[in-house]
């Protein structure tokens, strides 16, 4: 693993997250990597939300093939996946990923253990479902058996019989928009008020697309994965298009094995 960005005098000596020109194909320890991606720290006020997401595309634009993610990611790609997880107090979903990736709950990981306990954070982040039909199988261990409870994201207007299945097998049914589906701006607030402002978003692309037209994305950590996969995939984000693209900056970029780690801020 080598740091491409920032460039600056010291690139060629130990970086603060610990990589250097000189050991470029030495792998980044996990606190390494948990700095090089650290959430920004509260200011003065307090903590207030800062929403991220993690997608993988290929070099044609592709978010996934045959449907999953995993065919165009890496190790590495995985391990700074489970890193990003174990800084989050919760990992925000959309129902279709669900059903698509086969979601579990996210695991306890003993290696952040002191991290999260030291940051006030559980010992796992919760997953937060965002449906409007809340068309989901509730016998998954993601509700029966999380080491967190799920959290489900819908409207005021949910079918109430849906609402009153997912509480029944644990999951806690969350109002973040006034009629069927969800607002995201209301989502993140809704989240903060739980005490959830370290949110990660890891898709879908349509949950992404929503996300950016809602102007609640601070920030995005982009796999560009080096492979070519042509078909008509969908990209990282879908859905309407903004009447102004957002801008965003450069924060840095990592690199192994043609993989590029990146991570952009709102400008």
């Amino acid at each position: 693993m080598r740091r491409l960005f920032p460039v600056t005098d010291e690139t060629a000596a130990p970086a603060p997250g610990g990589a250097s020109g000189g050991d470029a194909g030495r792998e980044w320890s996990l606190d390494e990597l948990a700095a090089a991606y650290a959430y920004p720290e509260p200011g003065p006020g307090g903590p207030v939300p800062w929403l991220r997401a993690n997608m993988v595309s290929t070099l044609d634009g592709a978010a996934q093939h045959d449907g999953r993610s995993q065919p165009i990611s890496s190790a590495t790609d995985m391990r700074i996946f489970g890193t990003l997880r174990a800084l989050a107090d919760v990992v925000v979903v959309g129902a279709e990923t669900v059903r698509k990736e086969g979601y579990r709950p996210a695991r306890a990981r003993e290696d952040f253990a002191a991290m999260r306990e030291a940051a006030g954070q559980r010992p796992a982040p919760a997953i937060a479902v965002v449906t409007a039909s809340l068309d989901l199988d509730f016998s998954l261990p993601l509700f029966t058996s999380p080491l967190v409870p799920t959290l489900i994201l819908t409207g005021a207007a949910a079918a109430p019989d849906r609402v009153a299945t997912a509480e029944k097998a644990g999951a806690r049914v969350v109002t973040a928009g006034d009629g069927i589906g969800v607002d995201p701006a209301r989502a993140v607030r809704a989240l903060a008020d739980l005490g959830h402002t370290r949110l990660l978003t890891e898709g879908g692309p349509r949950l992404l697309g929503q996300m950016v037209a809602a102007g609640v994305l601070d920030e995005l950590c982009l796999t560009v994965s080096p492979m070519l996969t042509a078909g008509d995939a969908q990209r990282i984000a879908g859905g309407p298009a903004v009447t102004v693209p957002h801008r965003f900056g450069l924060v840095s970029m990592l690199e192994e094995d043609g993989f590029l780690f990146t991570r952009y801020g709102r400008a």
